[in-house]
């Protein structure tokens, strides 16, 4: 049941503040503030992948994105508001060349978010489109050995730094694509979808046990349901389900919005919706099926455009947020630079400037569900307190700080100040 007032997303606990030793911090002055939030605000960081290797080349980013000259402003904007980053693992682009697959530079990327408190999810480990060339033509025996291999590989180098897969993607639609041949079609047409998804989950799995792992797709119809039902009737252990919510078309709206997370949070896992976006220009036809259809020459951001994305945004934040069964949101893209189909869906204009959409997302993320730097008063038994969203806090008092986490209403916590380590 949705609650507006996000009682879910927050706790009341006590925090009993002491000294290295010990002894209660009584009637003194503490300062609390959040850290970083439990939920996943997330979005992707294909426009920081060179910055994040020292690249400063003006050709084309290999997976799209802004150029690396306009990275070192974007990426100020980018950690300010997200804690969550999607890296593209497309297969035809990772490994164009098989054998040789671009895993030290997105290791470098991983661990440049990685380093700035940032949590790293990989896209995907199997999907047929973007799918290698030299994969096209082998029997489907050896694309099925190609693909357990790919995951194996991938998983096992990325683990510990990118432990969040978005396992396979688009399975709906797998067997019967039909814009460009691959071998995951073949592979999916020949073994069926839920064999093919087991494949995928299985070797993810035992690659990297802890891994967290999503089934993800666009197709938010029935027939998703019917394959989630099927998949996990067969045993797959799915560890979140992955909704996409492109809206080049338009806002889909609270009400259709709440009855698709109702109908897909009936399945008892969490809930990531994988790939927003929200236009600030003309929407694109409703007649236009495969979004991938739609190419014009130029497709602007306008004034009016910026302002309806902006209220839209907001709207459908609150919306998910307003879930229980919501974990995570990635907006697909902060620059109108580089963005998929040439759409003003950023949240950053093309010449660098933060749109409207921008400030509100920001303005709810930092500031809005955010616990700001707050002094408050240890009672005698050197307790206060602390009512806030969900995630991690600092406390510091006399230039001691201590650490904890809020996870749950009545929770009591108890820390120990610590003076940060000399540098010297």
């Amino acid at each position: 049941m949705t609650d507006p007032a996000l009682a879910h997303r927050t706790a009341d606990v006590r925090l009993v503040v002491r000294t290295a030793d010990g002894t209660p911090l009584r009637r003194q002055e503490v300062v609390v503030e959040q850290t970083r939030h439990a939920f996943r605000f997330g979005c992707i960081g294909f426009d920081l992948i060179g910055l994040a290797n020292g690249e400063i080349d003006s050709t084309p980013p290999v997976f799209g994105g802004a150029s690396d000259a306009s990275a070192p402003a974007l990426a100020d904007l980018w950690l300010d508001v997200f804690n969550t980053v999607t890296l593209p693992f497309y297969w035809g682009r990772f490994e164009p060349e098989r054998g040789r697959p671009d895993t030290a530079r997105l290791l470098r990327a991983a661990r440049w978010f990685a380093e700035r408190g940032v949590e790293v999810k990989g896209h995907p480990l199997a999907w047929h489109t973007v799918a290698p060339d030299w994969l096209t033509d082998l029997p489907v025996d050896e694309v099925e050995t190609a693909v357990r291999d790919r995951v194996t590989r991938d998983v096992t180098d990325f683990a510990g730094v990118v432990d969040t897969w978005d396992a396979i993607n688009e399975v709906v639609i797998m067997p019967v694509f039909d814009k460009e041949p691959n071998g995951l079609t073949r592979l999916a047409w020949d073994r069926g979808r839920i064999a093919t998804v087991r494949l995928a989950f299985e070797t993810a799995r035992a690659a990297n046990p802890g891994a967290t792992l999503l089934l993800n797709d666009f197709d938010m119809s029935t027939a998703y349901e019917c394959l989630i039902e099927g998949v996990l009737e067969a045993g797959i252990q799915v560890d979140a389900l992955g909704l996409q919510s492109h809206m080049h078309q338009g806002y889909w709206g609270e009400e259709k919005t709440l009855a698709i997370l109702d109908r897909f949070a009936r399945f008892g896992l969490p809930l990531h919706l994988t790939e927003t976006t929200l236009v600030s220009g003309d929407l694109m036809p409703a007649h236009i099926e495969d979004l991938n259809d739609h190419q014009v020459d130029s497709w602007p951001s306008t004034a009016e455009g910026e302002a309806r994305q902006a209220d839209e945004l907001v709207r459908h934040y609150r919306t998910l947020v307003s879930h229980p069964a919501v974990a995570s949101t990635t907006y697909w893209g902060i620059a109108d630079e580089g963005a998929w189909l040439g759409a003003p869906a950023g949240l950053v204009r093309v010449d660098g400037t933060p749109k409207p959409a921008y400030d509100a997302l920001r303005s709810l993320v930092r500031d809005q569900w955010w616990h700001a730097p707050t002094t408050l008063v240890t009672d005698d038994d050197g307790a206060v307190p602390v009512h806030g969203f969900l995630g991690d806090y600092v406390v510091t008092a006399g230039g001691a700080s201590a650490t904890f986490a809020l996870a749950a209403t009545g929770d009591v916590l108890d820390v120990r100040l610590a003076h940060a380590p000399s540098t010297s």
